[in-house]
């Protein structure tokens, strides 16, 4: 009897501690990350960032019926919501919503809505420094300041003609990015808080001095962003050479659009950049239509590098172009000058400050203001670079930057002649090796 009662209440305390172990696992978790450079959790950078955002984030997954998409995203979005509960993520299936998926200007399956208190983010690529960074975006203690000039026929900022880009203004607005248009007047200055001067591509030659004043902003270290447009020279001149550059003649052609079915030929479809700061593991295809070729002046102060660059296929042409539908034929042609490709469509400049309140001065050119504008703002990934563009100007780019975490071995690669002998093990050898054995263990408990 002692026995049975012994037994009975080993039995009832190892239920009621099992009952208060999972008890306590509702109240108290731990966890650890096994996986290769902890690829499976969240770098810590990561998690002070969101330990400082002191209001929640709603996530909206525009994403089809895909379960497997769905889940990968909810998995990725968990990670998040295990530090930062107030994470919230819904899916919307653009199918069944249209109209609230062309209002929020998806495009893509699995693209994310993200909002941070009155400002939001959309995300196409799903990493965690995409993600990261669009949550610094965000959550901008300062106001960024971008000023467009204006007076010369400029592209405005909250214009709605197709040439404007008002849509990518208001988008800066959504990110933090206050922009303010400029005029230029008689004894008017460039304000010493703008952080971002834009030139939008003046359709009118601008005034000796207005350059002569942008020309002041930049010796004093402003960031500037100039939109150049082929064959319109405009009296910049003295600001191509502050910035060491010249802008080539003629508008670039470029063959290799037709593998992307585009049928002018000055269109310029980019899918590969060169490495930079603002091109780092951006994959997206830009469209540029109608753009100007830049060259670099030697013995520059600045330090160059390109974001934009041409196919080998590609030319500056000196004469008209045929139109879409058109039969008229192009061909290069070197007696007229023109010159060949590769050839740089966009650069970036950097130099030391001449301001002491700043480490670094920043400049982008582009020979293409079409590619922000309205009517163009939607294809592929111009959105996108426009915003990583002004992202380097605004000096954010540094702020998050997580490290690839993937593993050394994460793919097995075999060749042709180890997978046969693998195959041949497998199938033949092993097989055959158990029937042996099997056999031989049959004949000696036969014997015995």
């Amino acid at each position: 009897m002692r026995a049975r009662l012994a037994g009975i209440a080993f039995a009832v305390l190892l239920v009621a501690a099992a009952l208060c172990v999972a008890f306590l696992s509702t109240r108290f978790g731990w966890q650890h990350d096994f996986s290769y450079a902890q690829r499976s959790s969240l770098d810590a950078r990561t998690v002070e960032l969101l330990h400082r955002l002191d209001a929640p984030v709603t996530i909206v997954s525009y994403s089809g019926q895909d379960a497997q998409l769905r889940a990968a995203i909810a998995d990725f979005v968990a990670r998040y919501q295990h530090i930062k509960p107030d994470i919230s993520l819904r899916f919307v299936d653009p199918d069944a919503d249209p109209a609230a998926t062309r209002a929020a200007g998806i495009t893509i399956d699995g693209e994310l809505d993200i909002r941070y208190k009155e400002h939001n983010e959309q995300l196409k690529v799903l990493t965690e420094r995409e993600f990261d960074n669009a949550l610094v975006r965000l959550a901008r203690t300062r106001v960024r300041l971008a000023a467009f000039l204006a007076g010369d026929g400029e592209r405005k900022p909250d214009g709605k003609a197709n040439a404007d880009l008002g849509n990518f203004g208001a988008l800066l607005t959504e990110q933090g990015v206050r922009t303010m248009i400029l005029t230029l007047t008689a004894g008017m200055h460039i304000p010493q808080n703008v952080d971002v001067l834009v030139l939008a591509s003046p359709q009118v030659p601008l005034a000796a001095p207005v350059v002569a004043e942008i020309d002041d902003y930049l010796g004093r270290g402003g960031n500037f962003l100039w939109l150049v447009e082929p064959g319109q020279d405009m009296g910049t001149g003295a600001l191509a050479k502050t910035l060491s550059l010249r802008v080539l003649d003629g508008t670039v052609v470029d063959g290799a659009g037709a593998a992307f079915g585009i049928g002018d030929p000055s269109f310029v479809a980019l899918t590969k950049y060169p490495a930079s700061a603002i091109t780092r593991d951006f994959s997206l295809t830009t469209l540029f239509p109608q753009s100007a070729a830049l060259g670099v002046v030697s013995g520059t102060q600045w330090k160059v590098q390109s974001l934009l660059r041409t196919s080998a296929k590609s030319w500056t042409r000196l004469g008209p172009i045929p139109q879409q539908g058109d039969t008229a034929t192009i061909a290069y042609d070197a007696d007229k000058g023109e010159i060949p490709g590769p050839l740089d469509i966009g650069v970036a400049l950097s130099r030391l400050s001449p301001s002491p309140d700043k480490a670094e001065q920043r400049v982008v050119v582009i020979g293409d203001g079409d590619f922000l504008s309205n009517a163009f703002l939607g294809n592929g990934g111009n959105r996108e670079f426009g915003q990583r563009v002004f992202d380097w100007l605004l000096a954010d780019d540094a702020l998050i930057d997580i490290p690839d975490k993937g593993a050394p071995d994460n793919r097995l690669r075999i060749s042709q002649r180890a997978l046969g002998v693998i195959g041949l093990g497998f199938l033949i050898v092993l097989p055959l090796l158990l029937a042996i054995i099997g056999g031989s263990i049959w004949w000696r408990r036969r014997r015995a």
